[in-house]
């Protein structure tokens, strides 16, 4: 071969190289545009639908009850002004104790402490607090205030409960997800053992948000008008930059921003292009959920979907397996958790963001009660989730066909039954 031919062949040799790289390069490019592509979908429909997206934040997950309990009293300790407190229920037990202690002692130091709890919350619970017991908090000046009593004929205060869990300090901290105050979230309870579930600590601009809706639902409560920038350190102010986090507060309100929740985190799941790991309780989502799972299965999409063995509410565990069998038939990955139950309301998609909250994935919370979430954009916080998530599947049983023949014909049947009721539950 001559030395031109040599040449020759060289020339051509590194053009296609070249051409490879540039290929290459290219599609990394579009890979990385995609998997970019699922964050600022979801992003622009939450603008979209008017809910603004702080960026100012910091987040600390706080995945047990000793950590939220451990967290939540020591910021409540170093309070100045106020301590505003929204739960569904607080269990008249050792840890609601030991909170009404600190707050009797914060009162003292002259910060304003108010709480509110729900009365289907309060009367649901197997420990309720008594009018003794509020009686007593009143006197010691805690500002405590029951949301929609219960009077005859009751069944009108079925709907329409505030189911949140929010916790505002000072306007700078606040707390949400998916634990009320009680102590089986350290101990467990006899029957299902360990009690599962993950809270958020916020620190920044979206506490702001969360003081919104604290301060609306005590003021249309009470009737009085809890108002002023005292409450809102944040708002209005230069502030220091505390982190780059950004984070959406999606609200529920039934009756002004009914569909928010069930068209959020059904957006989310559409426009996921990866993977989508969901972790609920009571999972026996509405339509349009079950839609978006089927679509984003049909899209290539991985869905991953962790369910507990046992729950707290009695056929809830067979309704649940009857939906989520379904949705095995469709593709999705169904683990079902057997170290406890697990009471988390979180979900990941494509390990670029997450949400945290009090939501079920059933009919009561995505039709009929408040609720609130927080969308976290943040790969960092995503990925804890996600991790927390693989730990779990250590505890779990991938579902399948023979598993689920294993239950019992007559195990199946409740399921089948139990779920024609999952509308109105």
């Amino acid at each position: 071969m001559t030395t031109y031919r040599m040449q020759y062949i060289r020339k051509i040799f590194t053009l296609i190289i070249c051409l490879l790289l540039i290929t290459s390069n290219i599609t990394a490019k579009d890979s990385q545009a995609i998997k970019s592509q699922s964050d600022s979908t979801i992003i622009a429909y939450l603008k979209n639908c008017g809910i603004e997206i702080s960026s100012n934040n910091q987040v600390e997950i706080l995945r047990s009850g000793h950590d939220k309990f451990i967290d939540l009293f020591d910021e409540i300790r170093k309070a100045k002004h106020h301590i505003h407190l929204e739960y569904f229920n607080f269990r008249n037990d050792s840890i609601a104790s030991c909170l009404f202690e600190i707050l009797k002692e914060k009162v003292k130091e002259g910060v304003e402490v108010r709480a509110m709890y729900d009365a289907f919350g309060n009367t649901s619970n197997n420990r309720p607090l008594k009018n003794r017991h509020i009686q007593t908090l009143r006197e010691n000046g805690i500002e405590i205030v029951e949301f929609d009593p219960l009077t005859f004929p009751w069944i009108n205060h079925v709907f329409h409960r505030d189911h949140r869990k929010i916790v505002i300090i000072d306007g700078k901290i606040g707390y949400t997800g998916g634990m009320n105050i009680a102590d089986y979230y350290i101990n467990g309870l006899p029957k299902i053992g360990d009690w599962r579930d993950i809270h958020i600590r916020i620190n920044g601009e979206a506490v702001n948000f969360l003081q919104d809706i604290f301060l609306d639902m005590w003021n249309k409560t009470t009737k009085q008008q809890i108002v002023g920038d005292i409450y809102y350190p944040y708002k209005n102010h230069i502030i220091e930059k505390i982190d780059s986090v950004k984070i959406a507060i999606v609200d529920r309100k039934p009756r002004h921003t009914p569909e928010i929740m069930r068209r959020a985190y059904a957006k989310a799941i559409e426009s996921a292009e990866g993977k989508v790991q969901i972790i609920n309780p009571y999972f026996t989502p509405t339509r349009i959920i079950k839609k978006a799972i089927k679509k984003a299965i049909e899209n290539g999409v991985k869905v991953e979907i962790m369910i507990p063995g046992k729950s707290d509410i009695k056929f809830t565990p067979d309704a649940v397996m009857y939906t989520a069998n379904k949705l095995r038939k469709k593709g999705a990955d169904i683990y079902v958790f057997n170290g406890g139950f697990h009471h988390s309301k979180i979900m990941m998609i494509d390990s670029l963001y997450c949400t945290v909250g009090s939501t079920n994935l059933n009919s009561r919370s995505l039709r009929y009660d408040y609720e609130v979430n927080a969308f976290i954009f943040d790969k960092e916080t995503t990925t804890e989730l996600i991790n927390i998530f693989e730990e779990d599947k250590t505890q779990s049983n991938l579902l399948t066909r023979e598993m689920y023949k294993e239950r019992g014909l007559f195990k199946r049947f409740i399921g089948w039954f139990a779920h024609l009721f999952t509308p109105f539950l």
